[in-house]
């Protein structure tokens, strides 16, 4: 009996010209409803407090590193700005964040020149040791201090990933590092139509 009135309602729908239009797959991992990683508050480079709120109306990309990483934090850079390049007009629609783990060494004014200089619509957020804990601890992200042969010369074990939040600032997708741009930039092109 079920199957008769799938039949049914499928030649119906075909005689009425009605489409179930199926909506794009991300091809990132989809994380709505996420009950964690909800929002922060940390200072930019000029020294404004910043939240998930400033950037209502734009996909916000939330990437955590660190200015001295030797590798994943500045492929990752590279490869938000060849996202925003495949975006063209829509990138001016998605706020990259970059997110420091070392507060220690990433001043405001070392963000202000490292960030932008991927894509001058970058920004870089920082926050004091407590404040970094903080919105580590908010969006599950693991970091840590690795001892180098002096001092200062530490490096930071730390994740790798992104979120992604929707234009109206709900926590949509994570993005696994190191998939190049295109999946990227075909998920945003999702959220921001």
């Amino acid at each position: 009996m079920r199957a008769f009135f799938l039949v049914l309602f499928s030649t119906l729908c075909l005689l009425a010209g009605c489409s179930a239009k199926q909506a794009e797959p991300f091809k990132n991992t989809d994380i709505t409803g996420l009950e964690y990683a909800k929002d922060f508050a940390l200072t930019d480079y000029t020294g404004k407090l910043r939240t998930l709120a400033d950037f209502r109306g734009k996909a916000v990309v939330l990437f955590f590193g660190y200015t001295q990483c030797p590798d994943v934090c500045p492929t990752t850079m590279a490869e938000m700005a060849s996202v925003m390049k495949q975006l063209g007009p829509l990138a001016d629609k998605v706020q990259v964040l970059f997110v420091t783990i070392d507060p220690e060494r990433d001043t405001p004014a070392l963000l202000s020149k490292y960030v932008p200089a991927f894509d001058p619509r970058f920004l870089g957020l920082v926050g004091d040791q407590a404040a970094t804990e903080k919105i580590a601890k908010d969006f599950r992200v693991f970091y840590q201090k690795v001892p180098g042969k002096t001092p200062g010369s530490y490096t930071m074990d730390h994740s790798a990933g992104s979120y992604v939040f929707d234009p109206q600032g709900r926590i949509r997708l994570f993005i696994r590092n190191g998939q190049g741009a295109e999946p990227i930039a075909h998920d945003l092109k999702i959220l921001l139509s």
